[in-house]
């Protein structure tokens, strides 16, 4: 890390080759809050996305939006854009997709974050979403961090399943060198040699990145755990770590599901799972925390 980065704390975090100039934690301390819509991302309480995979036809997607609205989340999340291992797997609606999401905002009043693949979609996804979100699989496709930090939306830049805390925040770098000041981190799990959950949830990456940014950091427990069973207690576990909020994938009935339906949670237990982590959240502040 070279000194004009002015940053890690331990001084022995990252190798000289980690350049960082925007990510940094600021010398006052000052923390980064990231308005979308009426949420602040690293204000007095967690913010949670929550909603399907995919955006899907035949109401789906808004009978899901008007469930976690009514349960008290701040944002829809929806892909429209899917990015799948297998080319045989549904790859979203596109087009179609996003006006879906436009059509549940309009209803429900929940700002949308949804993924944007490729960088020649920005201005069509950027038309729609209220936050950009770059999925674990582009966080190194630079021409998209540039242009993704161009478009003058906030960003939600997910961690890599193989990428290291300091390439990750070199990755933040590329957008922020692009102008955009507005961005969250999520941390979503990393490959490791563990089979029993889908991947590995980092949540010392949490707290180390507390220490060494001034952005907000926030967990998508759903990608880590891959089941949903696992969910619930990994979010509570992501508040109790200090994450500035969640990403949650809720589908009204994941056996249906078109993407990811094992690790989704039902409206229900999606509901569950907030009073859950407003209680973990009221215990670490002592007051109340503001929900429904």
């Amino acid at each position: 890390m070279t000194a004009d980065s002015r940053s890690d704390p331990a001084g022995t975090l990252f190798s000289p080759d980690v350049k960082l100039r925007h990510t940094v934690r600021r010398e006052n301390g000052e923390r980064t809050l990231v308005r979308v819509g009426d949420a602040v991302f690293g204000g007095d309480r967690p913010v949670v996305a929550a909603g399907p995979c995919s955006v899907e036809e035949g109401g789906s997607l808004l009978r899901t939006a008007r469930a976690v609205a009514a349960s008290g989340a701040d944002l829809l999340r929806g892909g429209a854009f899917k990015p799948r291992t297998s080319p045989y797997d549904f790859q979203g609606l596109g087009e179609s997709g996003l006006e879906l999401l436009a059509e549940a905002r309009a209803e429900t009043g929940l700002p949308v974050v949804t993924e944007v693949l490729d960088p020649r979609d920005i201005d069509q996804v950027a038309a729609v979403a209220d936050m950009l979100q770059i999925g674990s699989r582009s966080v190194q496709n630079f021409p998209l961090l540039r242009e993704a930090g161009a478009v003058g939306k906030p960003v939600l830049l997910k961690r890599g399943m193989m990428t290291t805390v300091g390439e990750w925040l070199s990755a933040a770098e590329y957008v922020m060198e692009s102008g955009c000041r507005d961005v969250v981190l999520c941390e979503r799990g990393i490959r490791t040699f563990e089979s029993l959950t889908r991947n590995t949830l980092d949540l010392g990456s949490v707290v180390v990145l507390r220490r060494l940014t001034h952005l907000p950091v926030i967990v998508d427990p759903s990608h880590a755990a891959g089941d949903a069973a696992l969910v619930p207690d990994l979010a509570c576990a992501a508040i109790a770590a200090g994450a500035a909020g969640l990403l949650v994938e809720v589908h009204e009935n994941p056996a249906a599901a078109l993407s990811d339906g094992r690790q989704s949670l039902t409206p229900d237990a999606f509901a569950e799972m907030l009073d859950r982590c407003r209680a973990v959240a009221s215990a670490l502040s002592g007051r109340p925390v503001p929900g429904a």
